[in-house]
């Protein structure tokens, strides 16, 4: 008898609390699985992940590849596929290797150690608003060289935005989020007008732009928004998986106090362990096979990340949090040329909270029932209650 499909539901209660164990049925059923709800093939197992990334050839990025339309406003580093895309992510690489990121993170780690001095001795703190969303934007802000808009509205408009990223699931979610884009479009197009010496990644990237056509002008500011937007969402999503795991394993802090060298490694394993963006879709470009699954031209293939990221054939002992994991060449943030761009800032980011964290000579531990933020997307808390104690 063969065995029963596996139910993937990314939006029921139990898959939120807990997704592992769904994903790793999923891995062994099939290289790539079906999904009548989401119309994709789900991409479940590590080296799967990793081929249908690096083709660029067979898949695309872009669905104007297949013949499809895409909003211009949407045409970014994201959306691009090489060679195209080549232009602009040089822009945005090589202003981002121009910032002065351990001043960055020193920075992040003076915010984070005050903001933790405060909640010290309280009984119970909300770590999404008061440390997640605060660091969060605070950084992205800081790397880009803008002035951040109030964190309560700035809050509002970016959950809008990542709730309509599951549009497909519940159309009932696309219109919001069209409108809370364009706010954010207006915002970003507000950056590359303000008049006066531009710093940060942004004065970089005005720099490099003053002299390009507009089709790039217009990439840049695209991919401005996106790199705000995403690195905002993904690092508030990062930081709070990583307290809830901090809090729920009491043991990390206690042996990081032991051997403090070991935080940057195990900053890499703890998004690994239970990172924050789920996965990313591509459509085949011509009809192909992945394994012995025929994927026929124009159908959506969607790479698991999280899945991946607890294969047994590419981690030993996956579901273990291996503090000196090394080397980790977890997806996390992606992979390849449409990896998150900012994806070291957000290890310097994370490391400065946990080395603030170390500081404190206390652990934290859950303070209530914590409450999963119901999107397949981007894998993050909406209530997260949290305390500091000796």
């Amino acid at each position: 008898m063969p065995a029963r499909p596996v139910r993937y539901d990314p939006l029921d209660a139990a898959t939120l609390a807990d997704p592992y164990p769904v994903l790793a049925a999923l891995r062994t059923q099939a290289p790539a699985v079906w999904h009548d709800g989401m119309e994709c093939w789900l991409i479940t197992r590590y080296a799967d992940c990793v081929r249908v990334l690096r083709d660029h050839t067979r898949f695309a990025r872009d669905p104007r590849r297949l013949g499809r339309t895409v909003p211009d406003a949407s045409l970014s580093v994201q959306v691009l596929d090489p060679p195209h895309q080549a232009p602009a992510r040089s822009l945005f690489m090589t202003a981002l290797h121009q910032q002065d990121l351990p001043a960055l993170q020193q920075r992040t780690f003076e915010s984070a150690a005050s903001r933790l001095a405060a909640l010290t001795g309280e009984p119970s703190w909300e770590a999404m608003r008061e440390l997640a969303q605060p660091i969060a934007l605070a950084a992205i802000a800081d790397l880009l060289g803008v002035t951040p808009p109030p964190v309560e509205e700035w809050v509002q408009v970016s959950d809008t935005i990542m709730r309509s990223m599951d549009g497909g699931l519940d159309p009932g979610l696309i219109e919001p989020g069209r409108r809370a884009r364009q706010q954010l479009s207006y915002l970003v197009a507000s950056w590359f007008t303000t008049t006066g010496r531009p710093t940060g990644l942004l004065g970089h990237v005005r720099a490099g732009t003053e002299n390009a056509g507009p089709e790039h002008a217009a990439y840049a500011i695209h991919t401005a928004r996106v790199m705000f937007q995403g690195g905002y969402s993904t690092l508030t999503a990062a930081i709070g998986n990583l307290l809830d795991t901090l809090a729920r394993r009491p043991d990390v802090l206690t042996a990081l106090r032991e051997r403090p060298g070991l935080v940057p490694l195990a900053v890499d394993e703890l998004v690994r362990f239970d990172g924050p963006v789920q996965g990313t879709t591509r459509l085949a470009a011509v009809d192909l096979s992945i394994g012995d699954v025929a994927v026929r031209r124009g159908e959506k293939v969607t790479v698991l990340f999280a899945a991946a990221n607890r294969d047994p054939d590419a981690f030993t002992t996956p579901n273990a949090l291996v503090l000196d994991r090394s080397p980790n060449r977890h997806l996390g943030y992606g992979w390849g040329t449409h990896a998150c761009l900012g994806t070291v800032m957000a290890q310097r980011v994370l490391t400065a909270l946990v080395e603030a964290l170390l500081d404190t000579g206390q652990v934290l531990r859950p303070a209530g029932p914590a409450r999963r933020r119901r999107t397949a997307t981007m894998r993050t808390f909406a209530h997260l209650p949290l305390s500091l104690q000796p």
